[in-house]
């Protein structure tokens, strides 16, 4: 049975009606009352007031002057460090069960009329893009980084050019396959460092860390580098107005 607003404002406020008469017995109210070890939801306090920050977060990313990421050679290049999370947002934080093949790629592309191109992303659409490696630093917000890793597939402003894009789109939309999803920028996408990448320390991206398709941003905390795209959906607040005649 479904209720209404309506109805639920008035049950609830029967509710304090019973208490203040006497009307619900102690076995109700036991019932209302969280359970023993659970601390009840503090109030929300009605003004500004002091709070403890987040020890050790944000950490500063190690960047070049320009605001790009540091490159490393491939010898330093290894696994993520065993002992982080994987971040997925997952109830039970497991990774997905997708078709974690990058050769059985589907990713739905959806330009909203912004752009030549639109559908599903297929691996045979990258192949035809120059592939690029770099080794970058995944650094995430926690005081210290996970690791240096060697990430290979192509520039995402090649992927950009090859959809066509029109000059007003504003930003891109990366959905997971736990429905996690960022928002960037193109200015940012369009940096010659971005990629999607498939390759991890030359070895198909494993699952925990994102395959069959990940976006990487080296200069970017890690959880903006989001893992299993699913879907991209390119948009923009409005396209630039056009010139009137005098």
């Amino acid at each position: 049975m479904s209720l209404t607003r309506r109805d639920a404002i008035a049950i609830s406020g029967s509710t304090v009606a019973g208490v203040s008469l006497g009307l619900i017995g102690a076995e109700e109210l036991d019932a209302q009352t969280p359970p023993a070890g659970q601390q009840p939801p503090q109030e929300w306090p009605s003004t500004l007031v002091e709070r403890p920050r987040r020890e050790g977060f944000p950490a500063e990313l190690p960047l070049n002057p320009d605001g790009s990421a540091p490159e490393h050679d491939e010898s330093e290049a290894g696994p993520i460090t065993e002992g982080n999370r994987s971040m997925w947002r997952t109830p039970d934080r497991s990774t997905p069960v997708i078709d974690y093949d990058y050769r059985n790629l589907a990713v739905r592309v959806d330009t909203r009329g912004l752009a030549r191109l639109g559908g599903t992303l297929r691996f045979a659409d990258l192949e035809t893009l120059p592939v690029v490696s770099g080794t970058y630093l995944l650094q995430c917000g926690a005081p210290r980084p996970t690791g240096i890793v060697k990430w290979t597939g192509v520039r995402f402003s090649d992927f950009a050019d090859l959809l066509g894009l029109v000059d007003g789109v504003h930003y891109a939309r990366f959905v997971a396959s736990d429905r996690f999803y960022v928002d960037e920028d193109m200015t940012t996408l369009m940096h010659p460092q971005v990629m999607l990448a498939w390759l991890m320390n030359d070895e198909p991206i494993a699952p925990l860390h994102g395959a069959p398709l990940r976006l990487i941003i080296p200069f970017r905390y890690g959880n903006r580098s989001i893992k299993a795209i699913q879907e991209m959906i390119f948009s923009t607040p409005g396209l630039p107005r056009l010139q009137l005649p005098a």
